[in-house]
């Protein structure tokens, strides 16, 4: 099992046996990504997961021959050739279609043929071409059951059709030619040919299965769920069936008209019913891995938006009727005031909306406006630059993506923080927080309610939380938590720390004060050395009594740590001249020396040069602005600049100021061929692009990334 993964990954073998075991022991991904790179080879975070994903999927298979064999043997029916060939299989579904024969627990009609003893029958008519003969032969099978020979070669050829539909082979090559020719074929049902609905594009359809990329998978298996479309697989027939003939030709059966009828029916009955199940079910399951990765990258990008540090915040949820809830926070997150105002229809009161907004500006002392890009955004947006405008204020707007606020607002976290609160205020509560830090505010929301994905109700619910969960968790270990300050929501993502832990860790510190060193969460209910060991290079404590408690270097090297300063000559003060006492040193030399691994030597070094260092600082930042955009003044040819607000299969969408976001379709994103947007755009990307269409009665703006 471990040779395959040898085989598959470019990696020293001692490194993928390290990684296995110490999966195996309970380590943690971002702990053994970051931790223990000597194991590992230097390993990243996907390496790791994809290796440990494809262990899994190689103990699966294991299990799954073992426990086919038993079950077969069971039945009397496993021979030492079957058995070979199952434990020689690389995939489950070899294994499945091995043991897919034997697998029915009801008679089928060549087990009644056999019991009636016309096996040998069904063995001549694959070896005599003469059909006279057979028949002649079939006259010695007849008996009080089995009372005519139309009957014997009826019966016999059950026997056959079973065989050839269950041929491993010849499902095989049939497999193959469908994936390379077939079309999935969609129509519309009688009673919507007339209908306007959102499947119109695909009420008589066709593509090849080979490149229907997936949002066209998922829109036509919607439809079809949803009893519009009628879809099915379509393929050249004659040509299976020659696929078959040349197969059996192969192993020595003849062809004749019986052994042709085998044919057509196995084709009919059996082959081409389980291989349209099996290819939908791979389709699907295809295009929900693309939905999930897109869904996951566009995530990460998300949560990697940088924190706006310093700033004052007025968070403002937009609405009509019930009018705009607004909220204002403080540098560090914490409520200041909040209300309603009514700038917009129905009320238009923009008098007494602009002096709260004034009031609250000159109180709070507020830097940043944030508005939130749901329902009545841009009408809200119009205001705010208005009254920027009018009152020649020196601050500035930015719109904020407000998915998820809802789920937030009526949370169990949102009514332990703000208990009083109506769900509402605490949803512009929410939008303030977003740029103040966004990564602390976003871990509040169940992933998948963030947004930023297409189809996340087509996929598989479980394998996308999971996969959104392993984007947080990476995400927030390689921002690093104050240990100080991090809230449960937050906690409960670091290395080797659950939900229950994150709860006693803010507990000890309600009663307890400040942590003042990591050695100290050894005092948490919960936190053993094993899960001190994982968690604590994550945590980080500012101005506590261990300075290298705030990097990312691992409590058990601190020892060796020091060790390395006093071979170098300089103290733990002048840590960021690191570079200047290595001059003239041998790494190598050096980390054997201080008896440190020499990748995990190079991260200290790192984190001595650059200890502020944020992998959030290498993203785009939020777009401010003082003024809005308005549709009727764009036109084909101009520039504007945007954010990157979600990308899916087909493009990228980008913010520009307008009530919807604007739309750069994959054949305009680049100069040169694109294969998935994700290539060369990312969620919360800045960019400058061109106008290439505007329809003001849809409210449409298409751009193009091309120069």
């Amino acid at each position: 099992m471990i040779e395959t993964i040898y085989s598959e990954y470019n990696y020293a073998k001692k490194h993928i046996d390290n990684l296995i075991a110490l999966y195996k022991e309970g380590n943690t991904v971002p702990f053994i990504a970051r931790y223990r790179k000597e194991k590992t080879g230097g390993m990243d975070e996907n390496v790791i997961r994809e290796i440990i994903e494809r262990y899994e999927y190689l103990v699966k298979l294991e299990e799954r021959k073992s426990e086919v064999i038993k079950l077969i043997a069971e039945k009397n029916k496993l021979t030492d050739v079957l058995k070979q060939k199952i434990l020689n299989s690389t995939t489950l579904k070899e294994v499945e279609d091995l043991y897919a024969p034997y697998k029915s627990k009801r008679k089928t009609k060549a087990d009644i043929a056999k019991e009636l003893g016309l096996e040998p029958l069904a063995i001549y008519i694959k070896k005599e071409s003469d059909e006279t003969k057979i028949v002649e032969k079939a006259k010695d099978f007849l008996s009080e059951q089995v009372k005519t020979v139309d009957e014997a070669l009826e019966k016999a050829l059950d026997i056959i059709i079973e065989e050839f539909g269950h041929d491993v082979t010849i499902k095989s090559r049939l497999r193959d030619y469908l994936w390379d020719n077939a079309k999935i074929l969609s129509e519309v049902k009688k009673e919507y040919r007339d209908e306007r609905t959102n499947y119109e594009d695909y009420y008589n359809y066709s593509e090849a299965i080979k490149s229907i990329p997936p949002h066209r998978i998922f829109a036509i298996f919607r439809g079809e769920k949803e009893g519009v479309l009628k879809v099915k697989l379509d393929a050249d027939f004659e040509f299976c069936e020659s696929i078959i003939k040349n197969e059996l030709i192969n192993i020595g059966i003849v062809q004749n008209s019986y052994v042709n009828e085998a044919i057509k029916k196995a084709l009919k009955r059996v082959l081409f019913p389980s291989l349209e199940l099996e290819i939908r079910k791979d389709l699907k399951e295809k295009a929900e891995e693309q939905a999930i990765k897109v869904f996951a990258e566009n995530l990460r990008k998300l949560l990697l938006t940088p924190p706006v540090k310093g700033k004052r915040i007025m968070g403002i949820d937009p609405a009509f009727r019930t009018g705009c809830k607004y909220a204002c926070v403080d540098e560090t997150g914490k409520l200041l005031s909040y209300g309603v105002i009514y700038p917009v229809e129905p009320q238009n009161d923009y008098e007494n909306s602009k002096k709260v907004v004034l009031d609250e500006i000159s109180k709070n002392n507020i830097d940043i406006i944030a508005i939130g890009n749901g329902t009545a955004s841009r009408e809200t947006e119009e205001f705010v630059s208005k009254v920027i405008e009018d009152e020649k204020l020196d601050i500035v707007y930015t719109i904020v993506n407000e998915a998820g606020a809802s789920v937030y607002s009526a949370s169990k976290v949102a009514n332990q923080e703000f208990p009083e609160l109506d769900l509402t205020i605490r949803g512009a509560i929410s939008i303030a927080r977003r740029v103040l830090d966004p990564l602390s505010e976003l871990v509040k929301i169940d992933p998948k309610s963030i947004g930023v994905g297409m189809y996340q109700h087509d996929v598989n619910e479980k394998r996308l939380s999971e996969k959104l969960y392993d984007v947080v968790e990476d995400v927030v270990n390689n921002v690093g938590v104050n240990l100080n300050t991090a809230s449960v929501s937050l906690l409960k993502y670091v290395s080797g720390i659950n939900e229950k832990i994150a709860e006693n860790i803010v507990s000890y510190r309600d009663v307890n004060g400040k942590f003042k060193e990591r050695k100290e969460l050894l005092n948490v209910d919960g936190i053993g050395e094993k899960v001190f060991e994982q968690c604590a290079g994550f945590l980080k404590i500012y101005d506590g009594k261990e300075p290298l408690d705030a990097l990312f270097i691992h409590p058990e090297n601190y020892e060796k740590v020091y060790n390395l300063l006093n071979e170098l000559n300089i103290s733990l003060d002048n840590r960021h001249l690191i570079k200047l006492a290595l001059k003239g040193k041998d790494l190598d030399e050096l980390s054997k020396k201080c008896s440190i691994g020499l990748l995990t030597l190079q991260d200290i070094i790192d984190n001595f040069e650059k200890p502020d260092r944020d992998i959030r600082d290498d993203v785009d930042p939020l777009i401010f602005k003082q003024s809005a955009l308005n549709i009727e003044n764009l036109k084909e040819g101009m520039k504007v600049r945007g954010k990157v607000t979600n990308v899916t299969d087909f493009g990228a969408f980008v913010d520009i100021g307008l009530k919807n976001d604007a739309l750069v379709h994959i054949s305009e994103l680049a100069d040169k061929f694109v294969k998935h947007p994700l290539d060369v755009v990312s969620v919360g990307d800045n960019v400058l692009a061109t106008v290439i269409k505007v329809d003001k009665d849809r409210n449409r703006v298409s751009l193009s990334l091309r120069r």
